[in-house]
């Protein structure tokens, strides 16, 4: 079956994260993409190890588990763009192609006429969605970004951790490349819609768009109900741990053997916690009969929860907590979250063919489209692996062509 977006060819000109993810999100939903990397070295993740992907007798292969993450379902050319010969190639495929994404910094491919401006006289109707760290305008935009420092200076680490006056307390940066991650969400989101107004009236029938995408500009839409905090009321939000700003009992609370998570979002909810733990008079407390007042006397409730939670193991508040409708759960490590029966269930670890390990396991896709589902073609591949292929039936080039270039070092 021929996914929702087979009918498309994305030019991915993007390293690192942000970039390759959402050209991976639009090649799970079936979009041809065609990864342009430096011939020798190719995107920089290929190299951020240990740890390796490992061959069938358990050596290391020259895969890093970096580059896996994001980078399934598309085809590997290589092609040195600061030749012209390279920089042809790439224009060459630009004109047949509906989608490029790259994220160099402002202006950086001007240089080479791989811009917007200039590939739009070569194909008019072609999606440009350019990633970087500040945007294309304002005063920060020559600078290079990082999801680390946009965690930071977007707003997110003031947000993360524990409170400063606690132990261990200070900025804490997420756990994964969050801000990377969202952009690349906002991107494939963003392409998508380009492609739908170009394509409104007809197929195919108006013209491309240039999308300007900037990791500090996403990360501050995702302060989310954090930033109308502080819009509505005047006052920053600060670091609450795990607790949460207007929800209460909302966190982490400790177990005989460890720790779970209670997520109460309703008084009804409370209350069943509350009869749960034989203490069903805190409910009916005016200092905690209502979130709000729960809000405003946190520090006395806390520790009378955590006094009832202590008393029984994380698996025996869960069973009891469960049956009468409380939302709670364990908190999983990475190996717990691949065991569990629901993750198993949903099918989000998948294992596909891989030329030097035999196999390589993928985190699935966790879009579920009943008509046209997702689909898992191909291993990240080899670095430019695909370069003879893609030349020679997408631009039509020759075996005597390919010879020349290879020849030249152009890929």
């Amino acid at each position: 079956m021929a996914g929702a977006l087979s009918h498309l060819r994305v030019l991915d000109l993007s390293r690192i994260l942000a970039g390759p993810w959402a050209s991976q999100l639009l090649a799970d939903l079936g979009a041809e993409v065609i990864k342009i990397e430096r011939p020798g070295v190719g995107d920089d993740t290929r190299h951020w190890g240990p740890p390796y992907l490992a061959d069938e007798s358990g050596q290391p292969t020259s895969e890093a588990a970096y580059y896996l993450g994001a980078n399934r379902n598309k085809r590997s050319v290589t092609i040195d763009i600061t030749s012209p010969d390279g920089q042809r190639l790439v224009r060459d495929l630009a004109a047949k192609s509906d989608v490029l994404i790259e994220n160099f910094k402002v202006g950086g491919l001007k240089q080479y006429g791989l811009d917007y401006a200039s590939l739009r006289q070569v194909n008019p109707k072609l999606v440009y969605c350019s990633i970087t760290g500040f945007g294309q305008t304002g005063p920060y935009a020559p600078r290079a970004g990082y999801d680390f420092l946009i965690q930071g200076m977007g707003g997110l680490m003031s947000l993360t951790g524990r409170p400063d006056e606690a132990e261990g307390g200070g900025p804490m940066k997420v756990g994964v490349a969050l801000t990377d991650i969202l952009t690349g969400l906002y991107a494939s989101n963003a392409v998508l819609a380009a492609i739908a107004h170009r394509d409104r009236d007809g197929f195919r029938a108006g013209d491309g768009q240039h999308i300007d995408l900037a990791l500090l500009d996403v990360q501050v839409a995702c302060l989310a109900n954090q930033a109308m905090n502080y819009l509505t009321s005047g006052k920053a939000p600060q670091r609450l741990g795990n607790a949460h700003p207007n929800i209460v009992p909302y966190q982490d609370f400790p177990t005989a053997d460890g720790y779970m998570i209670l997520a109460i979002g309703n008084d009804a909810q409370f209350a069943r916690f509350c009869e749960s733990a034989g203490q069903p008079a805190l409910a009916t407390d005016p200092r905690f009969a209502t979130n709000a007042a729960r809000v405003a006397h946190r520090n006395e409730l806390i520790p009378k929860l955590n006094a009832l939670t202590v008393t029984r193991s994380t698996a025996e508040w869960i069973a009891r907590l469960e049956s009468r409708a409380v939302p709670c759960g364990p908190i999983n490590t990475v190996a717990d979250v691949f065991d569990d029966p629901q993750v198993q269930a949903r099918g989000m670890r998948v294992d596909l063919p891989h030329p030097l390990a035999g196999q390589v396991p993928q985190v699935g896709c966790p879009i579920r489209l009943s008509d046209t589902p997702v689909s898992y073609r191909n291993a990240p591949p080899l670095l430019g692996c695909d370069t003879d292929r893609v030349l020679a039936e997408v631009l039509g080039l020759s075996a005597d062509a390919l010879a020349d270039l290879k020849a030249q070092k152009i890929v």
